[in-house]
């Protein structure tokens, strides 16, 4: 809708007044952050940045039908002008170029540019998935060396490559499992989900069309090892059991869980989401795991996939191995590599449940990972759990004096640090530190997650992010916290210096206005 008002001015987004953002504008417009209308209401059809000759020809035959009836519904901008608009629109935009995402279970860390270099190099961002085997060699020697490393980063026997994101991946482990179940000859219908585990985890499971068994969590915040023992009963087809898990805290009893649930005829697929904690330092399969993806994003620093290009790559133990699906890249004996097809997979591959996608995966995820790998070694991947651990360690020992932290005495944290509202003033809430670190410069953490957990900040600061950073991060929070305490009603109406002030986000989520309406009345 449009946001002029009857005078042909945007209403100041400060609402008016004096406050905590100083004094409102006429027009909105702070400093350089210009507060302008709409694409739309910029210019009018009426107008047209540039001047085209009239045709003077009749269209090619057989387009005709393709003929616009009227000129379409675009504002008639000169360059400069459009350039202008959306290189605003992008400072209003945080980015982790910017400064830390300290999004807990998100892992949003920065993105080496040498990543980005390599994915570009020709031969990978211009690779097509119908070209010949023949002309993409190398793109394939890249796969089979990610996935080489994958399987030894992770103690297991192979690895499907093609899942797309870390929840295609669970379906991908949770379809092994139900493919080595009818090669059993069993007809287990019922996943174990315990409650520390990532909220994707018991989704996946009930859209693979098992039943899904909660199991409780401790007062320490990990796994109840006997109710779980107790629930493994002989309709049981495995636990997805996230570790480290949503608390921020790694599971000491991950072999004993395992060792159960294969003495009860299950499989244990582990969420690997968050293996940016432990990775060089435990190799899942020796836990006992059966199945485990692995974000790319998260562990070895590919763009977020953000509903866009991703990867979850699934490695599987000896016992799913056989049913991993299809395609995916071997190597010969003469050390040459193709694609395992349907049409070429032979005997030994004929218990593959079937292909979790068209083609083999996202290229330009497994070029920046590997590079990633290639430039760390294996000491420095050893370093990057070190470090994620020791960041996530010094925020919640930093901040634990002015912020509830629910399972501080439960030993040190993995790769985040879980904080909750409990102790803030009466009527303040997590939102309001979250939206404080907004006017603070930070994006605010993980909120209301995990569940067990009631007003919870869920904070990853990652290992790419410096002391000098957290200490600025860490005194902004202390200072929100602080003033939480303190009653500090501002908070209750902050951001104060973003573009946008609070939304009601009950209203923005359940009836959110996504499309502009030209001829609609100002609102």
């Amino acid at each position: 809708m449009s946001g002029l008002n009857a005078a042909g001015w945007r209403p100041a987004m400060n609402d008016g007044g004096e406050g905590a953002a100083g004094p409102a504008t006429a027009s909105g417009d702070r400093g350089l952050m210009l507060e302008e209308p709409l694409i739309f209401e910029l210019g009018t059809r009426a107008k047209c940045g540039v001047d085209l000759d009239a045709a003077d020809r009749e269209p090619v035959q057989g387009l005709s039908r393709f003929l616009r009836k009227e000129a379409p519904a675009l504002a008639g901008l000169t360059e400069p002008e459009t350039v202008r608009h959306y290189t605003r629109l992008s400072r209003q935009n945080y980015a982790i170029d910017l400064g830390p995402f300290p999004l807990g279970s998100c892992t949003m860390k920065h993105n080496p540019r040498l990543n980005e270099k390599m994915a570009r190099l020709p031969g990978f961002a211009d690779v097509h998935p119908l070209q010949p085997q023949s002309t993409v060699t190398g793109a394939l020697e890249v796969i089979e060396q990610l996935a080489d490393w994958l399987i030894r980063l992770t103690g297991m026997a192979s690895v499907a490559m093609s899942p797309k994101a870390g929840a295609h991946g669970e379906l991908c482990g949770l379809l092994c499992i139900r493919a080595a179940l009818d090669a059993r000859g069993e007809a287990r219908d019922v996943v174990l989900v315990p409650e520390s585990a990532h909220g994707t985890n018991p989704a996946t499971a009930a859209f693979a069309g098992f039943k899904v068994r909660s199991i409780p969590a401790t007062a320490a915040g990990r796994v109840d090892l006997d109710a779980l023992k107790a629930a493994l009963t002989p309709d049981v087809a495995g636990v997805m059991i996230t570790n480290p898990n949503t608390c921020g805290l790694f599971e000491p009893d991950m072999k004993a869980i395992a060792d159960a649930v294969h003495a009860a005829g299950g499989y244990v697929y582990c969420d690997g989401a968050n293996f940016n904690a432990i990775v060089g330092k435990v190799r899942p399969g020796d836990l006992g795991v059966d199945a485990m993806h692995i974000n790319l994003h998260k562990t070895f620093s590919t763009p977020h996939g953000g509903g866009g290009p991703g990867a979850g790559p699934v490695v599987l133990s000896e016992a799913l191995a056989p049913f991993a699906p299809l395609p995916f890249v071997t190597r010969d004996a003469d050390g040459t590599v193709h694609l395992v097809e349907e049409e070429n997979r032979g005997d030994g591959h004929d218990q593959a449940f079937g292909r979790m996608v068209a083609f083999h995966g996202q290229m330009g995820m497994f070029t920046r990972a590997l590079t990633y790998i290639l430039s760390h070694g294996a000491d420095g991947l050893r370093q990057v759990a070190e470090d994620a651990v020791l960041n996530a360690n010094y925020v919640l020992r930093a901040c634990e004096d002015v912020l509830t932290a629910p399972f501080a005495a439960s030993g040190p944290c993995m790769h985040e640090a879980l904080f909750s509202d409990a102790g803030m003033a009466e009527g303040f809430s997590t939102l309001d530190v979250a939206k404080g670190l907004i006017d603070e410069g930070f994006h605010p953490m993980t909120v209301y997650f995990p569940l067990v957990v009631r007003g919870a900040m869920l904070i990853e600061p990652t290992e790419t992010e410096s002391k000098a950073g957290l200490d600025r991060f860490i005194a902004s929070l202390r200072s929100l916290a602080q003033r939480a305490q303190a009653g500090d009603d501002t908070l209750h109406s902050a951001p104060h210096f973003a573009p946008r002030r609070r939304l009601d986000e009950t209203l923005a989520a359940r009836k959110p206005v996504l499309v502009w309406k030209g001829d609609a009345p100002a609102s």
